[in-house]
């Protein structure tokens, strides 16, 4: 443990009392020669959040002093709530008592109330440790003494004020980027400049553009970055033969979508005179011009991931690696990292061999193409592949082997319906429609888990420091209000002590191909916990697997890429005391750093999801359809149509009763019709309008279809009006409780990565 883990520790100890610098470098033997450093320590420490110093200069961890550390996340009304960074219920702040506080910052806050045994509580902002909002993107509005910036993001209400001299040259209603000069307090708005113009809102690629700059996410490389990517030789050096296995000679393919570029997994399958089957996954070794600290791998790090937005790919590597040296293009040698895995008739890994390798992928292969080969639908394509034909039968007898062992153990497969959002060449969107995830996809998915299964157990008893791929236990409490939803439409989770993934596998598989599929699975999903990335292998729920890590993807995940460097260390016998005590701060940064990155990724794939889908329903307005009810708040319902849109029925366009919210069983309730709007009901509706500001789409209930009760569906009981107060059903849809829209989707691709 460093220095600083110690501080902690002793000032968590029962018998602790706030000391001051003197007191502490007293207790921890510091020298006068080393007291400049250690107030520098205790300084970054009060930076970081990890310690608390109070008026009279003396010190203590947060917890002990009556405060909490975490994340400020605001609201379009003026007030927020602190994201706690330990398990903990979130802290509702008053705009009163935000103190200057911005959406994003992390902050120090003090709890002043607390009600439900601590389960709800309001709080006050008592220090910003972060700025997380050094600019601002929103759209400006000019007067004749000043101009100011309201920003895209609702979660910043305040307006940045900008004085006449640092306007440049912004318009009324341009789009610009505003630097904060001046951060707000209680009483004055954030002051800024304008540093840049976007454009108008109305041209083209200005939305998906706006969403990059919401999200700063990196539009281009720095020029030290393309410089040291153009020095990188297109040849494999001689040498590198020489040192690797040549298998070059094995049949060997990739599978992957139509527009995929970065082709970084090929795989090569034969059975064994035993019976058992030999499965190779070869993954591109981007390590190998990827070194630790090059120029390459510091932007990596920093960009953590690709992030793919529709029409465009804001790529971790330059193009040069991504779509180049390092992916597995067919008929030219790629350098990979390979695993070989021998598997018996029951789907368990026998024996395998890790190691590195050169190879010449035979073919590139689309799922679409794969999947017609396996079903015998297009005679030019068997007769072009015909020497795969067998290679890819024996795939699918494969994957179905592991399918059923991952099932037996316990996986939660879930099975959500996808969709392909088609752009014309004016990057507007002309049709919404599912995404078919055939047999080829499947295939894939299974060697992948069970490649990414097997090195993360190979490197777990080596005890070297490694990123791993960790989904915790799930909260007893989010499950058992799933448990009550379920229990209402008939199904039964039994758990004890401990909760078991096969309890929830079997409420996926009693719900499918029922109407309410979707909504009992997404109920479920967004009751479990997010996976992350950690130096601490704790195993990964969802998979029901107890060793598991991301090796498969190093071209668009940095996670990947550093486990590749520390494998690629460790086989060739590189890893020494000095270096593996060095390793550990490498990988914990790394796990922290990838998780954060991936969690931007996924909601600025989901926002552009969103506006794209609100503009291909900008004229349909009138139209009608029919949807199933998603979500049930206190202030309305979200219908999910067949092509996966989802719009809001809002509760006042419910004209014709006072409808009540009962939580219990997730409906809406009419006082006098005693009409029911029930979670997982199927409902027709007519789009009535979209908000494109906001990526909304709002729908209204056709009253032509044929009413729904209480006493038709047989319901028991007084309706449970959810007990919300004010502020809870201002901010509804935003908090994270398990009924509200937001973040369903986030869920939904953070499983999905975990496919590959």
């Amino acid at each position: 443990m460093n220095l600083k883990g110690i501080i902690v520790s002793f000032m968590k100890e029962q018998a602790y009392k706030p000391m001051d610098t003197y007191e502490l470098s007293k207790i921890f033997d510091i020298r006068k020669t080393e007291l400049k450093n250690f107030k520098k320590l205790l300084k970054d420490m009060e930076v970081e959040g990890q310690i608390v110093k109070n008026r009279t200069g003396h010190y203590g961890v947060p917890e002990r002093m009556g405060l909490v550390v975490g994340k400020l996340q605001g609201h379009a009304k003026g007030f927020g709530f602190v994201i706690c960074e330990d398990e903990r219920p979130d802290i509702f702040i008053p705009s009163s008592f935000l103190n200057g506080a911005m959406n994003g910052d992390k902050v120090i806050a003090k709890v002043t109330r607390e009600e439900n045994g601590g389960k709800k509580c309001e709080g006050e902002i008592i220090r910003i440790l972060n700025r997380a909002n050094k600019t601002i993107l929103g759209t400006y509005e000019d007067s004749p003494n000043f101009g100011f910036v309201v920003s895209d993001d609702a979660r910043i209400y305040q307006d940045v004020f900008i004085p006449k001299e640092l306007k440049g040259k912004a318009k009324t209603g341009d789009i610009v980027v505003a630097e904060i000069i001046e951060w707000p307090d209680k009483r004055r708005n954030p002051e800024g400049k304008i540093i840049e113009i976007l454009g108008r809102k109305e041209d083209k690629g200005i939305d998906i553009l706006t969403i990059i700059k919401r999200h700063k996410l990196p539009e281009e490389f720095p020029e030290n970055v393309l410089n040291f990517a153009k020095d990188i030789p297109e040849e494999i050096p001689a040498e590198e033969y020489k040192k690797r296995k040549d298998i070059r000679d094995i049949l060997t393919v990739t599978i992957d979508g139509e527009d995929a570029k970065d082709l970084d997994d090929a795989v090569s399958l034969k059975k064994l005179e035993n019976g058992n089957y030999y499965l190779g996954v070869h993954i591109a070794d981007v390590t190998n011009y990827v070194k630790e600290k090059n120029p390459l791998d510091k932007e990596a790090l920093l960009r953590g991931t690709s992030v793919y937005l529709l029409d465009r790919v804001i790529p971790m590597l330059p193009k040069k690696l991504s779509n180049g040296i390092c992916s597995l293009n067919p008929k030219v040698d790629r350098l990979t990292l390979s695993c070989f895995m021998e598997i018996d008739k029951e789907g368990t890994v026998i024996d395998h061999d890790i190691f590195e390798s050169v190879i010449n992928s035979n073919e590139r292969m689309t799922y679409t193409d794969v999947s017609k080969i396996l079903k015998g639908e297009n005679s030019d394509l068997l007769k072009r592949y015909d020497y795969l034909i067998d290679t890819f039968k024996l795939m699918e007898e494969l994957c179905s082997v592991l399918h059923k062992r991952r099932m037996k153990r316990g996986a939660i497969d879930f099975d959500f319906q996808e969709s392909k959002i088609i752009l014309n060449e004016n990057g507007k969107p002309i049709d919404i429609k599912p995404y078919e995830r055939g047999i080829s996809n499947r295939i894939i998915e299974e060697f992948m888990l069970i490649c990414n299964e097997t090195v993360s157990e190979h490197m777990f008893w080596t005890n070297l420091p490694f990123v791993y791929r960790i989904h915790e236990d799930p909260d007893i409490e989010k499950l058992e209000h799933f448990n009550e939803f379920a229990h209402n439409l008939g199904y039964i989770v039994k758990w004890g002590e401990k909760v078991h993934p096969k309890e929830l596998q079997k409420i996926i598989e009693e719900v499918k191909g029922k109407k309410e599929e979707t909504v009992v699975s997404t109920l479920l999903l967004r009751s479990l916990k997010q996976a992350r990335y950690s130096p601490e292998c704790v195993g990964h729920f969802g998979l029901a697997a107890k060793y598991y890590s991301h090796f498969t993807s190093p071209i668009r995940r940095y996670p990947d890429l550093m486990i590749h460097r520390i494998i690629k260390e460790f086989i060739n016998g590189q890893i020494d005391e000095k270096r593996a005590k060095k390793l550990v701060g490498i990988v914990d940064y790394a796990s922290v750093q990838s998780s954060e990155t991936e969690r931007t990724a996924q909601e600025a794939e989901r926002e552009v999801d969103d506006l794209k889908k609100a503009e291909y329903m900008s004229d349909k307005v009138g139209e009608k359809y029919c949807g199933i009810i998603s979500s049930v708040t206190s202030f309305g319902i979200f219908v999910e149509l067949p092509n996966t849109v989802e719009g809001l029925v809002h509760i006042s366009d419910l004209s014709d009763d006072y409808y009540i919210f009962d939580e219990r069983h997730l409906s809406l309730v009419g006082e006098r019709t005693k009409k029911i709007y029930r979670l997982g009901d199927e409902v027709k509706i007519v789009v009535s309008r979209v908000d494109m500001s906001t990526h909304e789409i709002y729908f209204e209930i056709d009253e032509e279809k044929e009413e729904v009760t209480i006493e038709s569906l047989g319901i028991e009981g007084e309706v449970i009006k959810g007990e919300l107060s004010e502020v809870e059903e201002a901010a509804a849809g935003e908090v994270k409780e398990i009924h509200p829209r937001r973040g369903k989707k986030n869920f939904r691709k953070g499983y999905k990565s975990e496919r590959r």
